[in-house]
């Protein structure tokens, strides 16, 4: 009977994971494609987010059924990974914010934006609804609940961008998103 229940309980929790995935990849590829098309170092660096949280989301479904440690571990791998891909983002930001670069299309900046806030909400909301507090679930909630505060983000940025003509709200925002992404890899890294 236990046996039964462990297993059904790890089919709901691969079943959580697969959906969550499944969001963030859509959003990778939309969120990457629209962000080189309008310029924008926002949506680019959200995508690389979005990316870095489905190989987190395909990480936490190998640690499905396994030991807590190989949970912790994966956890840890989760953390590390997210922050490597802070320090290139802030190094690409750099680069841009001294570079000649046009000033991103702010409409495309806002709708794709919103999309992915309601991406994000739908996972975190799948995420927050399940009962399972084990680290690799953790750490895929703490990455989902800091993409819905970066999707904000680069809302107003647009909302600046359109205001003030300039590409430099753009990459204010852009350089917050890796520092949120550093932010989270650092509290995963502590679980």
């Amino acid at each position: 009977m236990i046996k039964m229940l462990l297993a059904d309980e790890q089919s709901q929790e691969r079943k959580l994971l697969w959906q969550v995935l499944g969001i963030n990849i859509f959003f990778f590829a939309l969120e990457v494609i629209s962000g080189y098309i309008a310029h924008s170092m926002g949506l680019v660096a959200d995508s690389l987010d979005m990316f870095a949280d489905s190989i987190i989301y395909g990480l936490a479904l190998f640690a499905v059924g396994g030991t807590i440690a190989r949970k912790h571990k994966i956890a840890r791998v989760m953390g590390y990974f997210q922050m490597c891909l802070a320090m290139l983002g802030f190094v690409e930001v750099f680069r841009r914010f001294f570079g000649e670069e046009e000033i991103p299309i702010y409409q495309i900046m806002i709708i794709i934006s919103i999309l992915a806030l309601i991406g994000n909400a739908t996972s975190l909301y799948l995420l927050q609804k399940t009962q399972n507090k084990e680290a690799h679930i953790k750490a895929s909630t703490i990455c989902t609940s800091s993409d819905v505060i970066v999707n904000i983000g680069v809302i107003i940025a647009a909302g600046l961008v359109y205001f003030t003509n300039s590409k430099i709200p753009d990459l204010i925002i852009g350089a917050i998103v890796f520092s949120i992404v550093a932010r989270g890899a650092y509290r995963i890294l502590k679980l």
